[in-house]
């Protein structure tokens, strides 16, 4: 079998899992596990073949695989059914296998009673489907149709558990924010066939290379808003936490190898279309910057866990982003390939965390003992994932955050080439101050969630084994995916990702003197926590983790209140940002601000042409069809079926006439 044809299949095999699943799953529900898991696995093991038959992408020498077939004639641009796989492709391939494949195994378990599972498997396998499509089109309509089926997909598992306000809510958000970039998003791609005469990623970038662009700022930027939405990037961000009323297996998905992977993925394949424009790179390093410190301060604030990961993964593309801004798409993927292991073993940790304190409040953790002893699997790979997300050397996240900053050193120094010196020195400094708050918050977490005080924590026995095994399935690349950085290169541009010694220096003293410091506010404030009860946990301690993390969603609030204004002195989060600490646990008050120049002056709209459309228009359409009703009701009336009536009417009309005859006679003699 070709390279073509497997590759074809990768993306192939979870879309019919996903069909089979819907129409034969509530009909045969023995079948629904097996159309989940299966599917996946086997794409995943085609896209390992794929990789291997690559063997290095075009850094080690091997021709990228290039197929294609028009779809159907357009008269001007043609579409084609293309295939384009690099060694980034093949990488990022294998990445949104093994998450999707270990996301199927863990909900067989982490669902196992829910009710809705046959849909929720379908629509998880369609979203894989939906990003290799993206990761191997080699065309950007067909690479745009997998984009906007993520943002369904998204809609409908972020609201899974639609019984809840909060998820109703978080889907809508979730969908409308994203479409909102996906607009000038779909205007760029047409401005940018339009310049290069191609939808074809291959010819678009050899135009580019031989010839430029003729409006390639505005190109940039117009792309930018659909990465923004897409990749969950300042001013667009907003969505992502929200979405955390889904599942966990679904935040572990979408946070790790899909849909916000999608962007940064986008940009790492046209690099060379925003490098272009200088213009364009200082404005993808600022939004990096604002989005890295900002996520991390916001994250040190959260009380609700997953939150705190899903600013965390604000904050990591920000690094992602950062790496492209400067130049460097190979620190970029291999920051992702990095990030997607470890961020999707801090969700699925998370989720039986979860499952296992009835509650996803880190103050009520806080107040509970023994918690990590209740669940020593979840303990020790998340301990592993947090150091990977800390970036504590020797793990995978060390190596990655520091090609990342590497590569912003060198652009800053002014080594970089046509790359902006500015862009260089907002990444790097951007970074090194997300990196100490990255790891403060890490520290936190983990010190709240594991090192609780007080009354022992419920014991619900041991997780399914398939919530289990997929830990340590993802603890393997997040302690020694780094260990790959001097082969990667072969795979991605052939540039060195190993750390540089000034960056490597930095980034380690600063992440130490993060978590030391957030340690110290912890010893600080821990004897508070037995003063200051937070409440009590509503959770069924015998359902599965679905039904406890819907429960924990819905009775968050009611229990502890708005994190932002609850006081508790025992969060070291509060000590360490003071005043500042309200502000970011609201995320900056960034929905309020949308709220107030957005959300209200377009309902006023709304309210105010319903009006004009209630009392105006159809003012005149009532008028309109008043007379002849009028008219019609005089004639009903006439028609009263009596003869004499009728006789007695046309007499005198016969005497009305005849009179008038005479007086016209007379007035005419």
């Amino acid at each position: 079998m070709t390279t073509t044809t497997l590759a074809v299949l990768v993306p192939f095999l979870p879309f019919l899992g996903a069909a089979a699943g819907l129409l034969l799953g509530r009909r045969i529900p023995g079948l629904v596990r097996p159309l989940a898991v299966l599917p996946t696995l086997t794409a995943l093991l085609l896209a390992v073949l794929v990789a291997v038959r690559q063997g290095g992408g075009t850094g080690g020498g091997t021709a990228p695989v290039d197929a294609a077939t028009e779809l159907t004639p357009t008269g001007s641009v043609p579409i084609e059914l293309a295939l384009h796989i690099d060694g980034f492709a093949a990488l990022v391939a294998v990445l949104v296998g093994v998450v999707a494949s270990c996301v199927q195994i863990y909900s067989t378990g982490y669902l196992r009673e829910d009710p809705r599972y046959p849909s929720y498997a379908a629509l998880v396998s369609l979203f894989t489907s939906a990003m290799l499509l993206v990761v191997y089109s080699g065309d950007l309509m067909v690479l745009l149709v997998g984009w906007e089926i993520m943002g369904i997909c998204s809609y409908f598992l972020v609201g899974h558990y639609w019984e809840t306000p909060e998820a109703r809510a978080a889907s809508l958000k979730a969908f409308l924010v994203t479409k909102l970039g996906d607009v000038p998003f779909l205007i760029g791609l047409f401005a940018l066939a339009a310049d290069t005469g191609s939808f074809r990623i291959t010819t678009i970038l050899s135009t580019v290379a031989d010839n430029g662009l003729d409006h390639p700022t505005l190109i940039a930027l117009l792309l930018l808003a659909g990465v923004a939405g897409k990749s969950a990037q300042f001013p667009l961000h907003t969505w992502l936490p929200d979405a955390m009323a889904g599942p966990t297996p679904v935040s572990a998905l979408i946070h790790a190898a899909t849909m916000v992977a999608a962007g940064v993925y986008f940009v790492a394949r046209l690099l060379p279309v925003f490098a272009l424009s200088g213009a364009a790179l200082v404005v993808l390093a600022v939004m990096a910057a604002v989005t890295m410190a900002g996520s991390a301060l916001a994250a040190l604030a959260q009380d609700d866990i997953k939150r705190v990961f899903a600013y965390s993964t604000i904050g990591q593309l920000g690094y992602m982003t950062g790496a492209l801004a400067v130049g460097d798409r190979g620190a970029a993927v291999f920051h992702l390939l990095s990030h997607g292991a470890f961020k999707a073993l801090l969700f699925l940790a998370a989720g039986v965390i979860i499952h296992a304190a009835g509650t996803n409040s880190l103050a009520a953790m806080s107040r509970m003992g023994g918690l990590r002893d209740r669940i020593p699997d979840a303990y020790w790979t998340m301990t592993v994932a947090l150091l990977a997300l800390a970036a504590i050397p020797p793990f995978s996240g060390f190596f990655s955050k520091e090609a990342v900053l590497g590569a912003a050193e060198h652009t800053a120094t002014g080594h970089a080439g046509s790359v902006p010196t500015a862009a260089g020195w907002i990444v790097l400094v951007a970074g090194l101050l997300t990196a100490l708050l990255t790891a403060a918050y890490a520290t936190r977490l983990w010190l709240l969630a594991f090192h609780g005080r007080g009354a022992q924590a419920p014991d619900h026995g041991r997780q399914p084994l398939a919530m289990t095994a997929v830990l340590w399935v993802l603890a393997v690349p997040s302690l020694a995916f780094g260990l790959a950085v001097g082969a990667l290169p072969d795979w991605f541009d052939g540039h060195s990702l190993a750390p540089t010694l000034t960056t490597s220096v930095l980034g380690t003293g600063i992440a130490l003197v993060g978590a030391l410091v957030a340690y110290g506010a912890w010893r600080h404030t821990t004897a508070l926590a037995a003063r200051v009860p937070m409440g009590a946990v509503a959770a069924t301690p015998d359902g599965d983790g679905a039904q406890v993390e819907a429960e924990a969603i819905a009775t968050h609030t009611p229990a502890y209140g708005d994190v932002a204004s609850a006081p508790d002195p025992a969060d070291p989060g509060r000590l360490l940002l003071g005043p500042l600490h309200r502000h970011a646990a609201a995320g900056f008050h960034l929905d309020a601000v949308y709220t107030a120049l957005f959300v209200r002056p377009v309902r006023a709209a709304a309210s105010l042409v319903r009006f004009l459309d209630r009392e105006v228009v159809e003012t005149y359409v009532r008028g309109a069809g008043a007379a002849p009703r009028w008219l019609g009701a005089a004639v009903r009336r006439a028609q009263t079926g009596n003869v004499q009536t009728y006789l007695s009417a046309l007499l005198a009309g016969t005497v009305v006439l005849a009179v008038a005859a005479v007086l016209v006679a007379t007035a005419g003699a």
